[in-house]
């Protein structure tokens, strides 16, 4: 019984730190500078670490504007070690970015 309990509180102990594998942080809404940690293509989303060493976890929407020298640009353009404005607005523990401009 005890053998069983254990492998269950392991196995769920496993999953929870394979779900939780990036340290972001939760900022408080407004805009923040910093540089691309990590582009994923197929979520939408991108991880910025600020300029106060915070990371941000950010998802797309429909609504979030992506530009470069104040032209639309298609979020393919976004690439690792880029420096970025975003600004966020923050809805709970989420953050939702309202803009990205891609600052070089």
């Amino acid at each position: 019984m005890k053998t069983k309990i254990l492998s269950t509180l392991l196995v769920s102990s496993f999953f929870f730190f394979i779900a939780c594998g990036e340290s972001t942080d939760v900022v408080e809404s407004g805009t923040y500078q910093g540089t691309i940690e990590e582009v994923e293509p197929s979520k939408d989303e991108i991880y910025v670490k600020t300029d106060d060493d915070k990371t941000l976890e950010l998802y797309f929407t429909e609504e979030t504007q992506l530009t470069r020298n104040g032209s639309t640009v298609d979020f393919s353009e976004l690439e690792e070690g880029q420096k970025v404005e975003v600004e966020v607005e923050k809805n709970g523990q989420r953050l939702d970015p309202i803009s990205v401009e891609i600052m070089e």
